[in-house]
């Protein structure tokens, strides 16, 4: 399977899931608001297919022929005539309604339209739209070139067509993939590494036990490759933070309450190793 592909956000995850998509033959508009957000977006993909290319695990013809797949804009109207359309923007309902709305009167009617939304419900971003059924979540996961995982979320409304054709489609670019049969915020992986690190920061910051410790603990004991506290670092303690708060507020389960330790770090900027400090300090 292969075609059109319009991905809607050239951040990390944007950015990861277009270079997937290009180097698996779909071809892919990349939209994003601004210039600058777009040339760090295919810069990224640039220096990782060359790091692909040193390594000897790609062509160097596969990659130029692959980044020669992806184009990039600040106009919407460019998704137009995709065949699908991976949304991949901040994890806000308000911002994700805005695109699904206009989206949902620019793109044919038997486009599919997914979000990489890790803990938004399906079902709420198919608000936005009049075509419901035609919605379904792809939660590709970071790196998206390294990690095989994608987790499909049904909404509602969403239509066996659909789900199948969002499952061709990550398996075409690579992923294996989980069904979320019941649209629950954060599904089935999101609410399990937020309730493991929620766990994890108040063993850590009521002392416990130490953030090494901790992490050291869920590898050799549990066989985790990563412990729940790096995880955090390298995903964002911002993004895991508000992950976990819109878990929280849509189920009102304790277990996800995030914990006032989070918070402060997010305030003061300590947010992993997009900072250079987290729970664990990074050069």
């Amino acid at each position: 399977m292969a075609g059109k592909l319009a991905v809607i956000g050239a951040g990390l995850m944007g950015s990861g899931i277009a270079q997937v998509s290009a180097q698996a033959g779909w071809d892919v508009v990349l939209r994003d608001v601004t210039d600058a957000a777009l040339a760090r977006g295919t810069d990224g993909i640039k220096a990782s297919y060359d790091r692909f290319v040193s390594k000897g695990k790609l062509p160097a013809a596969d990659a130029e022929a692959a980044l020669a797949r992806i184009t990039t804009t600040t106009d919407l109207d460019a998704a137009a005539d995709a065949d699908i359309v991976v949304e991949a923007v901040f994890e806000k309902l308000e911002v994700k309604h805005e695109i699904f709305r206009t989206l949902d009167g620019l793109v044919r009617p038997e486009t599919v339209l997914a979000s990489n939304t890790s803990a938004i419900p399906i079902t709420k971003i198919a608000a936005a739209t009049g075509r419901p059924d035609r919605v379904v979540g792809v939660h590709f996961f970071s790196p998206v070139p390294m990690m095989r995982l994608c987790e499909l979320v049904r909404g509602y409304k969403t239509s066996d067509e659909t789900l199948a054709a969002a499952r061709e489609f990550a398996e075409s670019v690579g992923k294996t993939c989980i069904v979320v049969n019941r649209d629950v915020a954060g599904f089935v992986t999101t609410r399990l590494i937020s309730a493991l690190v929620v766990e994890a920061t108040k063993l850590y910051e009521s002392g416990v036990a130490t953030a090494e410790d901790i992490d050291l603990a869920c590898q050799l004991g549990f066989g985790h490759a990563m412990g729940p506290l790096a995880t955090a670092d390298l995903t964002g303690v911002d993004i895991l933070l508000h992950a976990t708060g819109n878990i929280y507020t849509e189920s009102q389960d304790e277990k996800f309450a995030p914990p006032e330790l989070m918070r402060r770090m997010v305030d003061a900027g300590d947010i992993g190793r997009k900072s250079g400090q987290g729970f664990y300090k990074h050069d």
